[in-house]
C-alpha cells in the first residue's frame, strides 16, 4: 500500500516521534511502579509485574488499574507524567519532514494531550499538528489497541481511514488501523512480521522525505 491517496497522517507519540533509546518512557514506568506500590501495598517487583501484565492484557497499565481496582485516571496520569522532559532533543530533520507532508497531521496517543504537548515542545515539534487526540478523549479512557479507541478518535477527528496512514512503534496498535483500511507504518529498530504491517522504518525522517519525494 502506497501513500498517494493519503490526506491524513496519524502519528503515535512515545518512541515513535523520538528514539526508543531516549530515557523518557522508563521514567514513566518507574513512576507507575511507585504508584502501584503506594496504592496496592505490594512490593516493587510485584508492582512491576502487574504493570507489565496490565499493559499486555488491557492495552495500558492505567486500563488494568481501572478495570481491576477502580483507579481514578486523572491523578494517576498527572503523577506518572511528572517527569524530566529535558532528556528529549529537537530533531530538525524530522520537523522538516513532517512539515512537508501534504494534508492534515494529527497525534493519536495513549498519553494525555497535555503530556503530548510537553513532549512536542521538548522535541521542537509543536505547531505542526491539526489535532492532538489523547487518552482522555476516548470514552472511559479506553486505550489503543482496543477498536473502541480508534472509533472514538476517528469520529472526533472526522478522518477517513481509507485516506489515512498511521505511524506507530507498537505493532499491535496497527492491526485495527490496517483492518479499517489505513496504510500502516511500524517505526522502530526491528520489523515485526505481522501481515497488517505495510511498511517499516528505523529512520522516520528519511522515510517521510521519501514519501514527499515520490
Amino acid at each position: 500500500m502506497g501513500f498517494d491517496h493519503v490526506t491524513t497522517w496519524v502519528f503515535d507519540l512515545d518512541e515513535t516521534l523520538y528514539s526508543p533509546r531516549t530515557p523518557l518512557f522508563p521514567q514513566i514506568e518507574a513512576r507507575m511502579v511507585g504508584w502501584i506500590v503506594a496504592e496496592l501495598g505490594v512490593t516493587a517487583a510485584e508492582a512491576d509485574r502487574l504493570r507489565a501484565r496490565w499493559w499486555h492484557d488491557h492495552g495500558t497499565t492505567l486500563a488494568g488499574l481501572m478495570e481491576e481496582h477502580g483507579t481514578d485516571p486523572d491523578p494517576f496520569l498527572r503523577d506518572v507524567h511528572d517527569i524530566d522532559f529535558s532528556v528529549l532533543a529537537p530533531d530538525p530533520d524530522l520537523r522538516a519532514a513532517i512539515a512537508a507532508l501534504p494534508g492534515r497531521r494529527i497525534i493519536h496517543t495513549n498519553g494525555t494531550a497535555d503530556y503530548a504537548a510537553r513532549v512536542l515542545d521538548a522535541c521542537n515539534l509543536s505547531g505542526l499538528w491539526d489535532a492532538v487526540h489523547g487518552i482522555e478523549h476516548s470514552e472511559a479512557h479506553i486505550p489503543k489497541p482496543d477498536a473502541r479507541n480508534y472509533a472514538a478518535t476517528h469520529a472526533r477527528d472526522g478522518l477517513d481511514p481509507a485516506r489515512s496512514a498511521m505511524f506507530e512503534d507498537s505493532p499491535r496498535n496497527l492491526e485495527v488501523p490496517a483492518g479499517l483500511g489505513m496504510a500502516t507504518v511500524q517505526v522502530g529498530p526491528a520489523r515485526a512480521a505481522d501481515p497488517y504491517i505495510h511498511h517499516h522504518t528505523a529512520d522516520l525522517a528519511g522515510f517521510l522525505r521519501g514519501i514527499v519525494a515520490d
